[in-house]
């Protein structure tokens, strides 16, 4: 099992920074690939970015490229996420994700641990 915790969250004007944090513990060496994704008020879940644990080959949803980064600390096991010239549509719940793959994954049925989300709200 891995557990996933974010932190980081909290509301920022438009054109403003955050950047999420994510730590990993239990079963680490079960992870391949993890993610970030996030749920705006009556949407789905979408995802946003992906990075592999062992490689560190980044992959962006089209929506954040070029604004967001997302990067890791093998050492703290804890991904990282960048998040700059923030606008309004990306107010939403943002959730970190682990899976075993390889490859990164898009879809949220391909990540098997969840964390619990933290709150980003773009507002003036």
């Amino acid at each position: 099992q891995v557990q996933l915790v974010e932190s980081g969250g909290g509301l920022v004007q438009p054109g403003g920074s955050l950047r999420l944090s994510c730590a990993a513990s239990g079963s680490i060496f079960e992870i391949g690939v993890m993610g970030w994704h996030r749920q705006a008020p009556g949407k789905e879940r979408t995802f946003v970015a992906g990075i592999t644990w062992s490689g560190g080959n980044t992959y962006y949803a089209d929506t954040v490229k070029g604004r967001f980064t997302i990067s890791r600390e093998n050492a703290k096991s804890t991904i990282y996420l960048q998040m700059d010239s923030l606008k309004r549509e990306d107010t939403a719940v943002y959730y970190c994700a682990a899976t075993p793959s390889r490859t990164i994954a898009t879809e949220e049925y391909e990540y098997d641990y969840w964390g619990q989300g933290t709150q980003v709200t773009v507002s003036s």
